[in-house]
């Protein structure tokens, strides 16, 4: 009898509905994946959610699927990836103890296109303070703006066909700018905990691609277990490569399940 497939939680960046994974799960599904895409809270429209309603919206998603025994992959995308990181203290398989029968574990995080931050920095904090210019911080609302120089079409989706990339514009949510600017006490640098496959975007207009290199040599450099791979895509690649990157997540899995059955 085959082993039982990890589960699938998929979180998404700023701005983002979980939605955009539509078409990776739609690939992953028939492959006998269960997949759970998680909605950030800092993404619903109320500007005074912060980084750790997103992390324990993820962490209740994971320890859903552990306390029944089951072992889960984290899916994270840009914001995302500090959030996911974060959610996974204390649920990966302790170094050097293994594994307590009956328990589920998170396995491993396959990040796309995100970044790897330091315990107790807040997002911004790990940017080096700045607001990058996608987005300013309007403090009289309470939100993360997007600026429309570039337009999000350019910043997000500019390989996509025109309408579709319209389309998902009209799908960004407001997001909360406290998520973003605050609640570094909680900000966990989970990537150190367990192996990570890092897929870049050589086309990303939002975070250079260099910029993604030199954080992934930094996270390799500071003892991270990280296998990067790359692919020529904007910063959605789920949207606009969605059949490589669900090949991407079907790799990584099966590294993973080979590690934690060693």
């Amino acid at each position: 009898m085959a082993a039982q497939k990890p589960t699938l939680i998929l979180v998404p960046g700023a701005w983002h509905l979980p939605t955009y994974y539509s078409k990776i799960t739609a690939l992953l599904t028939p492959q006998s994946y269960t997949c759970i895409p998680v909605s950030l809270p800092s993404t619903n429209g109320t500007n005074t959610t912060t980084l750790l309603d997103d992390i324990t919206a993820v962490r209740t998603a994971i320890i859903a699927e552990t306390s029944e025994g089951r072992d889960v992959v984290l899916v994270v995308h840009s914001y995302g990836g500090a959030v996911g990181a974060s959610a996974v203290k204390g649920l990966t398989v302790p170094k050097g103890e293994g594994r307590q029968e009956g328990k589920g574990y998170v396995v491993g995080l396959a990040m796309l296109a995100s970044g790897f931050g330091p315990s107790g920095l807040s997002f911004i904090d790990a940017l080096g303070g700045t607001p990058p210019p996608l987005w300013s911080a309007d403090t009289a609302s309470g939100y993360a703006v997007l600026t429309s120089e570039p337009p999000p079409r350019e910043s997000f989706y500019h390989d996509l066909p025109v309408e579709e990339g319209e389309y998902w514009v009209s799908q960004l949510t407001k997001h909360s700018l406290k998520s973003l600017m605050e609640g570094g006490e909680h900000a966990y640098a989970g990537w150190m905990d367990l192996p990570v496959w890092y897929l870049g975007t050589s086309e990303d207009r939002t975070f250079p691609t260099s910029a993604q290199r030199m954080m992934v040599k930094w996270a390799q450099d500071a003892g991270g277990d990280v296998t990067a791979r790359e692919v020529p895509s904007s910063h959605s690649p789920m949207l606009s490569l969605p059949k490589e990157v669900a090949d991407f997540i079907v790799e990584a899995v099966g590294a993973f399940t080979n590690e934690v059955g060693k």
